[in-house]
């Protein structure tokens, strides 16, 4: 068997494993999606107390029914221009897992879309870029129709040590 076949299958069962239901969202006019599955629950935006010396992707931590929790604005995270809130502007309450531990975190959203259901012969794998370029947290890109969703990994969208610098906040 080739290595290009040996590509070809790898390719195909990924995309298979990353088939499923994604809850969609909006950072600016690009459409992302993260698996339904780590979604716990959307809630709109409340008030959000900031903490000194986090990093700046770190908009600061929620009291969600007694639970203290990070909430990250993706915006920020993701390099792009801060906006103003608006009715929109959300928190997509998430679990990750680093380090074989389950973390509860909020991510703060421009606006949430819809429920939508992505095949595995609708998963491209993610562009390929120069190895500066850190892509390691999208699971594939999704094609629907003539709109593209950036299927993330939600584990994978902050590293080991900005986990930790978050979460910290609240312990």
């Amino acid at each position: 068997m080739s290595q290009e076949v040996k590509d070809m299958e790898g390719a195909a069962a990924l995309a298979a494993a990353q088939a499923g239901k994604y809850l969609t969202f909006l950072l600016g006019k690009e459409t992302y999606g993260l698996p339904i599955l780590k979604v716990q629950e959307i809630i709109k935006l409340i008030a959000i107390t900031s903490v000194p010396r986090t990093p700046e992707f770190v908009r600061g931590v929620i009291n969600l029914r007694g639970k203290v929790i990070p909430v990250v604005d993706l915006r920020r995270k993701f390099g792009m221009e801060s906006i103003e809130d608006t009715e929109r502007t959300c928190i997509i309450v998430m679990e990750v897992v680093r380090s074989a531990h389950a973390i509860t975190m909020g991510a703060l959203v421009d606006a949430v879309s819809e429920v939508i259901e992505v095949t595995a012969g609708q998963i491209e794998p993610p562009p390929t870029f120069s190895a500066s370029v850190r892509t390691d947290f999208i699971r594939g890109m999704g094609k629907l129709g003539e709109k593209v969703v950036v299927l993330l990994d939600v584990d994978k969208v902050m590293t080991e040590e900005e986990v930790a610098a978050s979460c910290a906040m609240s312990d």
